[in-house]
């Protein structure tokens, strides 16, 4: 009955549109309330989840990439793209690709690649003649590679959740290769669609025009390797070198871009605070919600009805998949990542998977239902920016669906996609 009353009253505040965080903290509370236990005991937990040291890497991570977002770095990126891959056909789909990967190192944030780049590439390739649906399918599903190249903040969301022990940097590692994988399987899409329905291409302008292309996009993406190349090092722990990377990022934009004014500077305050505080409030209620969680001993219970339907890893972990698919089309990401973290890592770990390869893969699920509706919120930002309908955009999307799916079952049944670079560079 607590068990029903804590997942029940969270469906309900879900249905009828209370936050996801509050939602939540309500339903926990309520399920404390039904097992008699002190309320103290209650707000005790939620205190204790937002205290943790690794989340003060959060908000230095979202002010990094908001500070990015609104110092230029995306045109330049978009440049560097553009003479570098624009070229092939659909060049314009390309260059999204590949900017939303170059961007997706800096920002962390999906729907900020897909309001950057998406507020630049979908008017230009609408312009070119492009489908509209083209030109926001390829922007909004390449934005998820922010979820999974370094640095990523829901990264540092799934540590937390799962109860430490992970290494952050080691989990950032890991994320690299699929992520560009990803991104790899996305331009074969979106060349195929470009080829199918003869897009145009874009003029080679030269390797001195990539060059300079390079040159002027550089100070933008070395603030990535001060992120994660000083947690990787040793020099910085995971906060500090968030701490740095803004630093940077206030030099570059201030002194070097010199895109940065006043008006552009308190957006991305606002916007880091208004993130922040979400995240921060999320996993604060989560971690009571979590503790209700192991005292039904819901992991023990679900591992039990897994094992009851399939005990070959290869069925689990496929039934972990639809599950975490379904859910991500319907609830926040951090939210499930919270949630959805204690839930089933001990039932992948059961089956042999290793705790980072799953990280990556619960990333790449969630990071799909971004891209998804009903309330896929990359999807409906570049919905937004191209003016198109969401059900006439989700006609033309399975494609780009298809090449996200390859990726993902490369990263569930093979576990060095994931783990070959963490191994060879960090032991």
């Amino acid at each position: 009955m607590g068990l029903t009353i804590l997942l029940g009253l969270f469906a309900l505040c879900t249905v009828i549109g209370v936050p996801v965080a509050y939602g939540i903290g309500i339903a926990a509370v309520a399920a404390f309330a039904y097992e008699g236990l002190p309320m103290l005991v209650a707000f005790q937990r939620i205190m204790a989840g937002s205290s943790i040291f690794a989340l003060l890497a959060i908000p230095f991570f979202i002010f990094a990439g908001e500070l990015m977002l609104h110092g230029g770095i995306a045109v330049r990126l978009i440049r560097l793209a553009s003479s570098t891959v624009g070229w092939i056909r659909g060049g314009l789909g390309q260059v999204t690709v590949f900017s939303s990967m170059l961007f997706g190192g800096i920002s962390g944030s999906a729907v900020a690649d897909t309001s950057a780049i998406g507020s630049l590439m979908i008017p230009m390739m609408k312009k070119k003649g492009y489908g509209d649906d083209y030109a926001v399918n390829v922007t909004v599903t390449s934005s998820i590679a922010g979820i999974l190249i370094p640095p990523s903040h829901n990264m540092v969301l799934y540590v937390v959740a799962a109860g430490g022990g992970i290494s952050v940097s080691k989990l950032f590692l890991a994320g690299v290769v699929p992520g560009i994988l990803m991104c790899l399987a996305l331009s074969v899409a979106a060349r195929w669609v470009a080829v199918r329905k003869q897009y145009p291409t874009e003029k080679f302008e030269g390797l001195p025009v990539i060059i300079g292309s390079l040159f002027a996009a550089l100070p933008g993406l070395f603030t990535a390797v001060i992120i994660v190349g000083g947690t990787l090092s040793g020099v910085f722990t995971v906060t500090e070198s968030g701490a740095f990377g803004v630093i940077y990022a206030l030099i570059v934009t201030l002194l070097v871009y010199r895109k940065l004014t006043w008006h552009a500077f308190t957006a991305a305050v606002k916007a880091s605070v208004r993130v922040t505080a979400m995240v921060m409030i999320l996993v604060a209620c989560a971690s009571a919600f979590g503790y209700m969680l192991a005292l039904y001993q819901v992991p023990q219970h679900l591992t039990s009805l897994v094992y009851a339907v399939s005990a070959n890893p290869v069925i689990v972990l496929l039934m972990i998949n639809i599950i975490l698919l379904v859910l991500g089309m319907v609830m926040d990401m951090a939210a499930l990542i919270l949630i959805c973290t204690p839930i089933f890592l001990p039932v992948a770990v059961a089956v042999g998977m290793d705790p980072i390869q799953f990280g990556v893969m619960l990333m790449l699920n969630l990071g799909l239902g971004l891209c998804t509706p009903p309330v896929g919120a990359c999807l409906f930002v570049g919905c937004a920016i191209g003016s198109v309908p969401i059900h006439r955009t989700v006609q033309t999307i399975w494609p780009f669906y298809a090449a996200i799916l390859v990726t993902l079952g490369l990263i569930t049944y093979i576990p060095m996609v994931s783990l070959g670079l963490p191994a060879l560079l960090g032991g």
